[in-house]
C-alpha cells in the first residue's frame, strides 16, 4: 500500500522594517520568522518586506503593499500570509478579506508551534490558555455573518447568537484551565516544600531559544532531553540533580527557550513554569556565542527577565557554541564551552561553585555521633573545609548557605558558630 503523503502548506512572509530600526535587524528578525515557519511543518515559498512609517490602523500596511501580497498569493498559490508583527483582530480580519488568503500573526504563528511541541499535560494546559486568551478578542471575526442577520424573524427573544455561544464557551473553558493550572501549581509548590526541606541549590537555565540549553543540560547531568537545531524543540520545564567538583549536589533546571516579541499570552501562562525560575539560587544564561545577532538575543533574554522580575537574580553569561568559531572570531569574556563538543564544561562547573558560594558562609559545627546521619547531608549540600572526630562529637568546618545554616539553629543538639 502506497504512503499518503500530507501535503506542506505554502507560506508568503510579510516582513515590516520601522522607522529606528537597521536593515540588519529587519532582515534578521525576518530569516528567525522563516525558521519559525519551518519548525511550524510549513514551507516558505516567497518573503516581501515594507519600510512603514506609521502603522495603519486598518490594515498595518497601506493599500500598495496590499495589492502587491495580493498578486503574490496568486503567483506563488500559497495558503497563508504570516506576518512578522503582531496583528489586531480587525486588521488580521480585514487583510483576509483584501488578499482572500489565511493571514498568521507572529504571535499565533508561535503560539501554533507549541501547540505542536507541548507534551506534558501542564505544558499543554499553558499552550491551550494562551490560544484561548489570543483567540478571544477574534472570535467577532470568525463569526462576522452572523452579525449580517440583523432583526426581524428568527432574531428576538432569549436565544444567543453562535459568537455570544462560543464566547461563553471559551470563557468557560478559560476558567477551567486556570483553575487546573492552579491544582498543578499546587502539586509544584508541595515539591518546592520537600525540596526547600532539604535545601539544595536550584540552577535555572535561560536563554534564547536554540542557544543550546538542553544540550548543555544532557552535557552536565546526562537528562537525556531532547535537542534538537530546532526553534523551541522542548517546552517542558525538566530538574535534574548535578555533581559539582567539590561533591556538592546541587540541581539544574532547564526553561522554555525566550525570543524576540515572545507574546504576553505566553508569558501569562507560563507564570508556574516560569516559578521554577524565581526560586533558583542562580541562573544560567545560555547564549549562542557563533549567532551574528547574539547581542540583539542577549537584550531580548535581559528584557524578558526584567518584565518577570528575575533580572535581580544571580547570573551567569556563558557563551555556548565556541567550536563553530575559528580561534580569531572568539574574543571577549565570558565563560566560553561548548555543550556539543564537551569544552570548557570543567571551568562552567568551578564557576557554577564559585557563583554559589558567594551566600555561603563558613561555620564551625560540633555533631554528637548520634546525629552523624546529617554529616552525609552536609557533604552533600556544603563545601567541607576540614574534619575531626573527637571524644566529644564530628568537628566540621563547613561552608554553608543561609538556608541550610538556619536548618542547622533549629538542633539545640548541633553547636553552631560563624567563623
Amino acid at each position: 500500500m502506497l504512503e499518503r503523503k500530507t501535503k506542506i502548506e505554502r507560506a508568503l512572509l510579510v516582513g515590516i522594517r520601522h522607522p529606528l530600526q537597521s536593515q540588519l535587524d529587519a532582515s534578521e528578525s525576518l530569516y528567525e520568522l522563516e525558521r519559525l515557519v519551518n519548525t511550524a511543518g510549513a514551507q516558505v515559498i516567497a518573503t516581501t518586506q515594507q519600510e512603514i512609517k506609521k502603522v495603519d490602523p486598518a490594515t498595518y500596511i497601506g493599500k500598495g503593499k496590499i495589492e502587491e501580497i495580493t498578486q503574490m498569493v496568486q503567483d506563488y498559490k500559497v495558503e497563508s500570509v504570516v506576518f512578522d508583527e503582531d496583528l489586531s483582530p480587525g486588521q488580521n480580519r480585514r487583510l483576509e478579506e483584501a488578499t482572500k488568503c489565511k493571514v498568521v500573526d507572529r504571535s499565533g504563528l508561535i503560539l501554533d508551534i507549541f501547540a505542536q511541541h507541548a507534551k506534558s499535560k501542564e505544558g499543554k494546559l499553558q499552550v491551550e490558555l494562551a490560544q484561548y486568551i489570543y483567540l478571544m478578542p477574534r472570535l467577532v471575526g470568525q463569526w462576522g455573518h452572523f452579525g449580517k442577520l440583523g432583526g426581524g424573524i428568527g432574531t428576538r427573544g432569549p436565544g444567543e447568537t453562535q459568537l455570544e455561544v462560543d464566547r461563553r464557551r471559551a470563557r468557560e473553558r478559560i476558567n477551567h484551565i486556570r483553575k487546573a493550572l492552579r491544582e498543578v501549581e499546587k502539586s509544584r509548590k508541595v515539591h518546592r516544600k520537600k525540596r526547600q526541606d532539604v535545601p539544595v541549590p536550584l540552577v535555572a537555565l535561560v536563554g534564547y531559544t536554540n542557544a543550546g540549553k538542553s544540550t548543555l543540560m544532557n552535557a552536565l547531568t546526562h537528562a537525556g532531553v531532547l535537542a534538537e537545531n530546532q526553534l523551541f524543540a522542548t517546552l517542558d520545564p525538566t530538574v535534574r540533580r548535578m555533581k559539582l567538583p567539590s561533591g556538592r549536589i546541587v540541581l539544574v533546571s532547564d526553561t522554555v527557550g525566550f525570543i524576540h516579541k515572545l507574546p504576553h499570552q505566553l508569558i501569562e501562562a507560563f507564570k508556574a513554569t516560569f516559578e521554577e525560575i524565581r526560586t533558583a539560587d542562580l541562573l544560567l544564561h545560555v547564549i549562542d556565542y557563533s549567532h551574528p545577532m547574539r547581542e540583539q538575543q542577549i537584550a531580548t533574554v535581559n528584557r524578558v527577565l526584567e518584565e518577570l522580575k528575575l533580572n535581580k537574580k544571580p547570573i551567569l553569561e556563558v557563551y555556548n557554541k565556541v567550536d563553530l568559531l575559528g580561534p580569531s572570531q572568539a574574543t571577549g569574556s565570558g565563560i566560553r564551552i561548548s555543550a556539543k563538543q564537551g569544552l570548557g564544561l570543567e571551568n562552567l562547573l568551578n564557576q557554577i561553585e564559585e557563583k554559589l558560594s558567594f551566600s555561603f558562609r563558613t561555620l564551625r559545627l560540633k555533631i554528637p555521633y548520634r546525629l552523624s546521619g546529617l554529616v552525609t547531608w552536609l557533604y552533600k549540600v556544603g563545601e567541607v573545609k576540614s574534619r575531626k572526630d573527637r571524644e566529644d562529637g564530628i568537628h566540621l568546618k563547613i561552608a554553608l548557605s543561609q538556608a541550610n545554616e538556619a536548618r542547622l539553629r533549629q538542633e539545640e543538639q548541633i553547636k553552631v558558630r560563624a567563623i
